[in-house]
């Protein structure tokens, strides 16, 4: 039989083994996308941290401000804070911690309004974690990166009268 091209071998996969390889292929991709677009920290209800747990070492507590309180530091901090600071796009204007930017953070940023946080907090560690970020968290360094060491001091002495500012506003 001239001319009759045998037909080629068609390679036959049992309809059971190729379902599985597809249930394989789809979980693997399931799990991969997962990854990507998954959460970057454990799935915890957000909240800020824990104030009473210190973010700086014990030898960040002796450092002391070398700027006194003053009416003009108090108003050059607050000035450093709203604006080439760019504390307030975390911590918000009013410093509560509900900035735009830190609305999707987890933790939550730290909310300066807590007279409580002030007892607890000396100047020294508000400074390092400025300096230094805040392990834990998305608070990156900001000195002197970002503002310098003598405007750290001076946002710290307006972050302490933060207390008192939310007081007067919700009275």
């Amino acid at each position: 039989m001239e001319g009759d091209d045998p037909e080629p071998r068609r390679v036959t996969v049992p309809r059971a083994a190729f379902q599985l390889m597809i249930v394989f292929v789809a979980f693997s991709a399931a799990i991969y996308l997962l990854m990507l677009i998954g959460p970057e920290e454990p799935a915890i209800s957000p909240g800020e941290k824990d104030i009473t747990i210190p973010r700086a070492p014990d030898e960040a507590k002796r450092l002391t401000n070398p700027f006194p309180v003053s009416d003009e530091v108090i108003l050059e901090g607050e000035r450093i804070y709203q604006s080439n600071g760019t504390c307030f796009t975390c911590h918000g204007t009013s410093g509560r911690g509900d900035g735009p930017a830190g609305m999707e953070l987890n933790p939550k940023p730290r909310n300066f309004t807590n007279p409580r946080f002030h007892e607890l907090r000396t100047d020294g560690e508000l400074f390092w974690v400025i300096r230094n970020g805040s392990p834990g968290s998305r608070m990156f360094s900001y000195s002197p990166s970002v503002i310098t060491e003598e405007d750290a001091w001076k946002v710290i002495h307006y972050l302490r009268t933060l207390p008192t500012r939310s007081l007067t506003r919700t009275s």
